[in-house]
């Protein structure tokens, strides 16, 4: 194979590693390089640990093949100069020779969308903020992972419909439509059940699976999964807003991730909260993020 560049983007729930060649003329054929593109199972530090993104990564490193002149990761979870050095150790065992970068996967997202300033917001099965304005400054909001946040993200709304679950179960009410839903998805028999199954099996990504089922019920005018998603709405526009804040009102906003691409009403809801005159400089990321970590990895041997 031609010598080519390899982007990984490792979210919540999923690995994807794209290698692409050299040139910079936008195509993601990466005809120079040999163009592989690779799904994988997760590899995000704080839920598998170091073993397990071990393996992913040589799983990758084994189907994208030798030559790879620069790999930028955007990670999930890579806050801490710790969690970047043990990913990037990992990297150049795998990829040796190889030019090497970790960073947030926020910073992907801007690079995707063609953008050197401006702001992210992400929610998949956690949520993120994120921006850098046209003179270098930067600001960030949330993405402190389950314990600590995350609202707005997958794994939140479908907590907040566990919650409603054991609400409506206390009250003594007839589970709704959405409880309904919740219990047969999860092969619940009351709320209590669905309480136990949800302590039981922790995993973020493992719930955040169902957050499209409550958003899809929110759509069709279900009350309580309305309310659920309208306060999602909120806690994403409050963090796109306080990045927007920080760094220039100005600024476009890129909105990223699985709920936010793939749910329009939730989308269509953030966006009015976050300019309620005009959301004209807001967008939906049009293409994968690790094609911005394909383009962050050209630059590193372009410089």
């Amino acid at each position: 194979m031609s010598p080519a560049v390899l982007g990984l983007h490792i979210g919540g729930s999923k690995t994807h590693a794209v290698r692409a060649g050299l040139d910079t003329s936008g195509n993601h054929d990466g005809e120079d390089g040999g163009a592989v593109e690779i799904t994988e199972a997760r590899a995000n530090l704080s839920s598998v640990g170091h073993q397990g993104a071990d393996a992913v990564l040589r799983r990758i490193a084994a189907a994208v093949g030798p030559g790879i002149s620069a790999v930028c990761m955007g990670a999930a979870g890579a806050d801490t100069p710790a969690s970047r050095a043990v990913l990037t150790a990992l990297l150049t065992e795998h990829f040796p020779g190889a030019v090497i970068d970790v960073v947030h996967d926020t910073r992907i997202v801007l690079a995707a969308a063609d953008l050197d300033a401006g702001a992210v917001v992400v929610a998949g099965t956690g949520s993120v903020a994120w921006g850098r304005s046209r003179d270098g400054r930067e600001a960030r909001a949330g993405g402190y992972g389950y314990l600590l946040g995350d609202e707005g993200g997958g794994y939140s709304v479908v907590r907040d419909s566990v919650r409603e679950a054991l609400r409506e179960y206390y009250a003594g009410l007839e589970p709704g439509p959405l409880v309904k839903a919740i219990m047969a998805a999860t092969a619940s028999a009351d709320a209590l059940q669905l309480m136990d199954f949800f302590y039981a099996r922790p995993e973020p990504d493992h719930w955040a699976g169902l957050a499209p089922l409550v958003l899809d019920l929110a759509a069709e005018g279900d009350p309580a999964a309305v309310r659920i998603q309208a306060e999602a709405a909120h806690s994403l526009a409050t963090l796109a807003r306080q990045v927007l804040g920080e760094l220039g009102l100005d600024l476009p906003l890129v909105m990223a991730g699985a709920l936010l691409v793939n749910q329009p009403q939730l989308a269509g809801a953030v966006a009015r909260k976050v300019a309620l005159d005009d959301p004209s400089g807001i967008r939906i990321l049009d293409e994968a993020p690790v094609h911005g970590a394909v383009k962050l990895a050209r630059r590193l041997i372009q410089s």
